[in-house]
């Protein structure tokens, strides 16, 4: 009896353990395909983050309420989208009515926007005026955040409110010249004159003049005569009769064209403008 007993526990032990050798098997194979898995989903380091954040203007693209209700108070300028831009500790609005910042703590995936400060212009447009409010509110605390890498990078945003906003980012100047550019100061004169170029017939040019200041902002030196300037100012467009005075960024071109300027030109801020038509 105990032969036969024998006899039929054999088999089935040695069933057993071939199940048990084969899920050992099995669980050992796969585990270096749930690491790969694992790190392929891994979240962004926050310094990649912050990196990329200060690489691009960030412009508003799409923007939803948590029912997917797109946010029209976001768009008040279709032709001048909210525009983000970050530097290592401030992000900066843009395209609102007044200009606002805030200190801003980014990680892989999130990032934490302190309380806007704003400056004090006051806006015709009732519903300009509401912009800076409406991207205040939405813009603050810890937002979720998701950047989409690619030759056009996204930025998506989400608050605690369930809002999503998505930004498109166009690469700085920096990021297109390769580094921080040179800082000067051009006046531009009210009116254009015309000017030869052997490509552009009829051709009318800026007159510029370079202004210094000292590091307390007080213009230094008497500036020179209006001069022809035969490149753009990347950011500018000049109204006849208006002087102004540019903070511009100069970035010396790597193989500028033969018959072009070495500098490229990006205008940063209107210092002084005077409509007097002199």
């Amino acid at each position: 009896m105990r032969a036969l007993l024998a006899a039929v526990c054999l088999p089935l032990m040695l069933s057993a353990c071939s199940a048990s050798v084969s899920m050992t098997e099995t669980t050992t194979t796969t585990t270096p395909a749930a690491q790969v898995k694992s790190n392929a989903t891994a979240k962004p380091s926050a310094l990649h983050a912050a990196l990329t954040l200060t690489r691009y203007h960030w412009l508003l693209d799409d923007a939803r309420d948590a029912a997917g209700k797109r946010i029209d108070a976001l768009f008040v300028r279709a032709n001048q989208p909210v525009r983000l831009d970050f530097n290592a500790s401030t992000i900066s609005v843009g395209n609102t009515c007044n200009t606002l910042s805030a200190h801003h703590t980014p990680t892989g995936d999130s990032l934490t926007v302190e309380p806007m400060a704003t400056t004090l212009m006051a806006c015709a447009d009732p519903a300009l005026a509401a912009l800076d409010r409406e991207v205040g509110k939405r813009l603050q605390g810890k937002l979720g955040m998701q950047i989409e890498e690619g030759a056009t990078p996204t930025l998506v945003l989400t608050n605690a409110a369930g809002d999503v906003l998505r930004f498109k980012g166009q690469a700085t100047a920096e990021t297109r010249y390769g580094g921080p550019g040179e800082r000067v100061f051009l006046e531009v004169a009210a009116h254009t004159k015309p000017c030869s170029h052997p490509l552009i017939p009829n051709k009318q040019c800026l007159q510029v003049r370079e202004i210094k200041y000292d590091d307390k902002g007080l213009k230094v030196g008497a500036p020179g005569a209006f001069e022809n300037f035969y490149d753009a100012i990347e950011g500018y467009t000049h109204q006849d009769g208006v002087r102004n005075v540019l903070r511009i960024n100069r970035y010396t071109l790597d193989n500028p064209p033969a018959d072009a300027s070495k500098y490229a030109y990006v205008l940063d801020m209107t210092v002084e403008t005077d409509t007097s038509g002199k």
